[in-house]
């Protein structure tokens, strides 16, 4: 098993997003997809990544994927959640997690495709297959995420 990114939360994202990119000799940039989360790519711009969102947001089961819900205190669910690689298909992961009584879908994430858990319908764990994971690695790079964003390149 492998670890590909991962999400905390802090009072200031983006400090905290600037501090670990340093830590990672990466870099530090805002994370669109929701507001005032910034995300921390590690030196290797191999994909591995550290997402930052502030105390107020959280991650919850959509209609098709996951969605951002913020304000108010915070609370279960939250906006941590973990990608992970596996060597089994896809399919094995959902019909897996279905065992479990666990919902489990595939879903787009824009560069790349994932299996969505929410593990006991609060803990989103994102899996990818060797394809999903060969696609990730293509698409998680810091010139292909300013570019899917529009950010100014440097």
């Amino acid at each position: 098993m492998t670890l590909l990114h991962m999400s905390i939360n802090a009072h200031d994202p983006q400090r905290v997003s600037e501090f670990l990119a340093r830590i990672l000799g990466g870099e530090a940039l805002p994370f669109p997809p929701f507001p005032d989360c910034w995300i921390a790519f590690a030196g290797s711009d191999d994909g591995t990544a550290i997402e930052v969102y502030p105390l107020t947001h959280q991650l919850v089961a959509g209609v098709d994927q996951v969605e951002c819900r913020v304000g108010g205190e915070r609370a279960e669910p939250t906006f941590a959640h973990i990608a992970l690689a596996t060597p089994m298909p896809a399919d094995e992961v959902i019909t897996r997690a279905g065992d479990e009584g666990w919902p489990a879908r595939t879903c787009n994430r824009g560069p790349f495709q994932c299996v969505e858990i929410w593990i006991e319908d609060r803990l989103l764990i994102e899996v990818l297959d060797p394809k999903m994971r060969a696609d990730y690695r293509a698409g998680m790079t810091v010139r292909n995420w300013r570019a899917m964003f529009g950010m100014n390149t440097q």
